[in-house]
């Protein structure tokens, strides 16, 4: 938000204030003082922004949980891209010896190609990349 914004924000708030008071007046309610007025508009504005709050944080639409779900989908994407990356930049003698170190090479030692695991599909760069906690 600009100062500009958050000037005319204050303004309009401001002018809701008068609107407000000269409605009470048109409408009868001269014994209804403006503190009685904020004091209730406060009170109605906290309720419903604790009851937002709350919504947010039981079905998890809070804002720092939506950047980190983002943030977690970019990043597994990116690294999994340079992994996979680095991984096929490698000769098939150091593929298969990665491959066993990580105990993904085919046990019976009957691979087709470096990279093979038994169903005949290569190792995925999720499956190589250590356990994140």
């Amino acid at each position: 938000m600009t100062r500009g914004q958050a000037l005319l924000l204050g303004l309009g708030v401001l002018a809701l204030g008068g609107i407000g008071w000269w409605g009470f007046q048109a409408s009868g309610l001269e014994g209804f003082t403006p503190g009685l007025a904020a004091s209730a508009l406060l009170t109605l504005v906290v309720i419903g922004w604790t009851g937002s709050y709350l919504f947010r944080v039981v079905s998890g639409k809070m804002t720092y949980m939506e950047q980190r779900r983002r943030y977690r989908a970019t990043y597994d994407a990116r690294t999994d891209e340079e992994l996979l990356a680095r991984f096929e930049a490698l000769s098939p003698e150091e593929q298969e010896k990665l491959l066993q170190e990580v105990g993904q090479a085919n046990r019976d030692g009957a691979d087709d190609q470096p990279g093979a695991r038994a169903g005949g599909e290569g190792a995925q760069p999720s499956e190589l990349a250590p356990p994140t906690p």
